[in-house]
């Protein structure tokens, strides 16, 4: 556990510094969600059935939600990256923990998407966003929504492994960007067709929008909803373990397999 430990941290320093030295990516990922709020907000909400205040309060968790999902695609992108460009077979040489290269890159890969998380917050204040919930419950949503961002990340590093070269991950990668438009993140499920309804209800993303916004107080939980969007807290809480049980062994195994 202390090696685990120690070579976690260098490999944790790894990461940041490799995030350091690329300010172009990090400032893209950090404004995108920003931008897509005020467009969102501003021009689509007119088309929903809420007024408009009241429809960028209901689309912050969302775009939060889909913000952390996005750990799926940074995943992939810097796994392959040190998949085919050699880095992972020098680190096999080295008396590293097998372990603590993916640790290092999905806790970068955390803090960098904590820091990231303010800026959204602050500008979804701005245009009239609000924590109508208590402390606790706020703090609790934003614990759940790093947990939900380091879930998908190991989801990430084992995807961004398994493609025979970078620009194929890179093309996988870019599919990702359905995932958030097959949930609630954006529109309430209610309205859809019954089939449509039921795959947005089960998508993760859902679920964690859904207990975002009814833990910051932003909108009650749906009736008749599927298990995971009726139990939001619960069902975020159950995708998050599976997608770490399943992931995070699987990843640690392949880092530790030659290609």
């Amino acid at each position: 556990m202390s090696m685990l430990a120690h070579d976690g941290t260098a490999m944790l320093g790894r990461q940041l510094q490799r995030i350091r030295n690329n300010p172009g990516l990090v400032v893209l990922t950090q404004t995108m969600p920003i931008t897509m709020l005020l467009f969102f907000g501003y021009v689509f909400g007119s088309a929903v059935a809420m007024p408009g205040e009241q429809y960028r309060s209901f689309l912050v968790p969302g775009l939060l939600a889909a913000t952390a999902a996005g750990g799926l695609t940074t995943g992939m992108l810097q796994a392959s990256q040190d998949a085919h460009r050699g880095v992972m077979d020098r680190l096999r040489t080295l008396p590293v923990s097998r372990a603590a290269v993916p640790l290092g890159q999905a806790v970068a890969d955390l803090v960098v998407s904590a820091a990231g998380t303010v800026p959204l917050l602050l500008v979804g204040l701005a245009v009239g966003w609000r924590i109508e919930g208590s402390a606790a419950r706020a703090a609790g949503a934003l614990g759940l929504l790093l947990l939900f961002r380091f879930a998908c990340t190991w989801a990430g590093i084992l995807l961004g492994m398994l493609p025979r070269n970078e620009e194929a991950a890179g093309q996988l990668a870019s599919t990702t960007f359905v995932l958030p438009l097959l949930s609630s993140a954006y529109i309430p499920a209610d309205g859809m067709p019954g089939w449509l309804r039921t795959l947005v209800e089960w998508n993760p993303i859902s679920a964690v929008t859904t207990a975002l916004r009814y833990l910051f107080g932003n909108a009650p939980v749906p009736r008749g909803a599927a298990w995971p969007v009726a139990h939001p807290v619960a069902g975020s809480l159950a995708w998050c373990a599976v997608l770490i049980a399943v992931f995070a062994p699987s990843a640690v195994r392949r880092y530790a397999r030659p290609r």
